[in-house]
């Protein structure tokens, strides 16, 4: 009986045992699913944490709110940890307020998980400008230009050109900024005002061709621009093209009569058209009474030089009195008429004469600077 019994038990106990498996196996899945339904609450609660104090700080950080936008940042990756994104605005939050060597570190870490970042580069850029190293930040710029950016952050790219130019022209390398220049040049569109800047960098970085061409592209679009017209002015005048840069000065002045660096050299070059004997299209009588008026000039600057204090004793100034008033009865109207050969003799004392004075007698008129240019133009014709 005891036997049997035994065995009742033993088949009862055996015939459960897929059922307790099946039990507990079913409770696993349930604690499973609760524990991950847990754990995605708790990450998306993390989650929508660091996205509103992220939100908060892209908000002060727009409103240049450094102080309260690093902490933003800060506590957004208590809830985030890692994340670039927070990473790299808290690195330009704490750029904000100068705190480069903090900044650069979380950006020198995003670097090297990403050096084709152009966003990481350009603020490495920045940071190695504001520093004044010279090579790191032009390094960093090139990585940004050269980068890949998203479509709609195009401009970034040249924004990044756009501050490589400055630093380049701050420094004073101007054949590595006309290189950047030129590439730029290159990518602008149609926008008159940004045709208008480029011309001014190319005039900053001593390239008067390319910064003519860019203004010339710029009136295109807008004829009437007077920066534009204002730099091509300068520009041609830069080239010796006087009677171009004339009429652009002229519409320049007419634009802006408050514009007073325009009006000058406007009256540089009108002087330099009057001025010129050699110039194409006049006649022998305008030619002789323009040869006239130039020796009058240059004997009045003698004669001005003479009694400035500033006059360098190094100047031979009484040779050129000497010659001046020695060739002055023959430098008339009449006397040109009779003897042509003189206008080269006359005109070659009045180079002579301000070339002599340029640096010795302190800054000449604009009757005196005419004469230069004129001199200048000849020489190099």
């Amino acid at each position: 009986m005891n036997i049997l019994t035994s065995r009742l038990k033993l088949r009862d106990l055996t015939s459960s045992q897929p059922l307790t498996l099946a039990f507990l196996t079913v409770l696993a899945i349930i604690l499973f699913l609760a524990v991950t339904a847990l754990s995605g609450m708790y990450n998306a609660q993390q989650a929508g944490l660091a996205d509103r104090w992220s939100a908060r700080g892209m908000a002060d950080l727009k409103a240049n709110r450094f102080p309260p936008a690093v902490n933003d940042f800060r506590t957004a990756l208590l809830y985030a940890r890692g994340d670039a994104g927070y990473q790299l605005h808290l690195a330009q939050a704490l750029m904000g307020e100068q705190k480069y060597d903090e900044a650069e570190a979380y950006l020198t870490s995003l670097w090297e998980r990403d050096p084709d970042n152009g966003e990481v580069n350009l603020e490495l850029a920045r940071i190695a400008a504001s520093r004044k190293e010279s090579e790191r930040a032009i390094r960093y710029y090139h990585n940004a230009i050269y980068a890949t950016w998203p479509a709609s952050r195009e401009q970034e790219r040249q924004r990044a050109r756009f501050e490589l130019i400055d630093l380049l022209l701050r420094n004073r390398a101007y054949a590595q900024a006309q290189s950047e220049l030129i590439a730029l040049a290159a990518n602008l569109g149609d926008d008159p005002a940004q045709r208008a800047h480029a011309g001014d960098l190319f005039l900053t970085a001593e390239d008067s061709d390319h910064a003519l061409a860019e203004f010339r592209m710029s009136l295109r679009g807008d004829e009437h621009n007077q920066d534009a017209l204002a730099g091509a002015g300068r520009a041609a005048f830069e080239l010796a093209h006087y009677a171009e840069a004339a009429r652009y000065l002229r519409e320049a002045v007419a634009a802006a009569p408050n514009d007073a660096a325009s009006a000058s050299l406007l009256r540089v070059t009108e002087r330099v058209l009057q001025m010129d004997p050699y110039r194409q299209g006049i006649n022998a009588t305008e030619r002789d009474r323009i040869v006239t008026e130039d020796f009058a000039a240059a004997g009045a600057r003698l004669d001005a030089c003479n009694g400035a204090a500033s006059a360098s004793p190094l100047m031979p100034w009484q040779s050129l009195k000497q010659s001046w008033t020695n060739l002055k009865p023959r430098i008339t109207p009449g006397g040109l008429r009779q003897d042509p050969d003189q206008v080269q003799a006359a005109m070659s004392l009045v180079f002579n004469i301000e070339h002599e004075t340029a640096g010795a007698c302190g800054l000449p008129s604009e009757t005196d600077t005419a004469l230069q240019l004129i001199a200048n133009l000849r020489e190099g014709s």
